[in-house]
């Protein structure tokens, strides 16, 4: 039986790229460019690449980038757009907690929850955590967003879905936060690309600063900085606080 972030990706890569929550790749870039110094001689890994926004807006910049993801239909949209867009990018689908490369990037980045905290268990969680360290080079550098777990215990993340949701894009309901295990419970509901309405269970894992840094630590990062994740303008200046519905963390070793 496939899971629901395999099930939800399976043909919904038009309608993805339209939703709210993806529109700020430019000014995430520039984040990222800058938190490397702008140094074009980076081999860079897009884990979780989804449709490719990331891994082309940086490739049009100049960077040598791949981009990796569970879903088929997500890399054959990604690939159609470089294509557009006169680029060349190698798109190759695995599995983010087993990675088949050591050893071989300057920098991971994982953006928009693509992979990491979506998995069923913690332990698969950190297996991508786990699996992005190991395909970075011994001075690497990983930059990911995960879901806040600070948010929840002054929120309500019902209410949050709510005010975020915009006419024909997907919509959470039924939510339900699970204070012992930081799981958000919720049904998705969505249109894919054939215009057929569809509705999937979701959970997903939210996670306090002090686990984050305590699980990179565990894998050798030795510096881990954590902000406030605002949408296409991620910034150091942005101190995490509970109003943050996702934090932005970035490790080095």
């Amino acid at each position: 039986m496939k899971q629901w972030y395999e099930a939800l990706f399976e043909n919904y890569a038009q309608k993805y790229d339209k939703e709210c929550f993806v529109q700020g790749t430019t000014g995430e870039c520039d984040f990222i460019e800058k938190e490397i110094d702008r140094d074009k001689s980076f081999k860079i890994i897009d884990i979780g690449c989804g449709t490719g926004r990331h891994a082309i807006e940086l490739t049009r910049r100049g960077y040598r980038v791949i981009g990796v993801d569970l879903s088929e239909a997500q890399l054959s949209r990604a690939r159609e757009k470089a294509k557009d867009a006169g680029l060349t990018i190698s798109f190759h689908r695995h599995d983010a907690r087993d990675l088949p490369f050591e050893n071989e990037f300057d920098l991971a980045i994982m953006l928009c929850e693509g992979g990491f905290s979506l998995m069923e268990t913690d332990e698969m969680n950190f297996a991508i955590l786990k699996s992005a360290a190991k395909a970075l080079n011994i001075k690497g550098k990983l930059i990911f967003t995960t879901l806040n777990g600070l948010f929840p215990l002054f929120h309500s993340v019902s209410e949050f879905y709510k005010s975020a949701q915009k006419e024909g894009q997907s919509q959470c309901k039924e939510c339900s936060f699970d204070l012992m295990t930081f799981r958000d419970h919720n049904a998705v509901i969505f249109e894919d690309d054939s215009g057929n309405k569809r509705e999937l269970n979701c959970n997903e894992r939210y996670y306090v600063p002090s686990e984050i840094v305590w699980l990179l630590k565990s894998l050798g990062f030795q510096k881990i900085d954590i902000f406030g994740a605002k949408l296409g303008a991620y910034s150091r200046n942005h101190k995490l606080t509970t109003e943050d519905f996702e934090m932005l963390v970035v490790a080095e070793r």
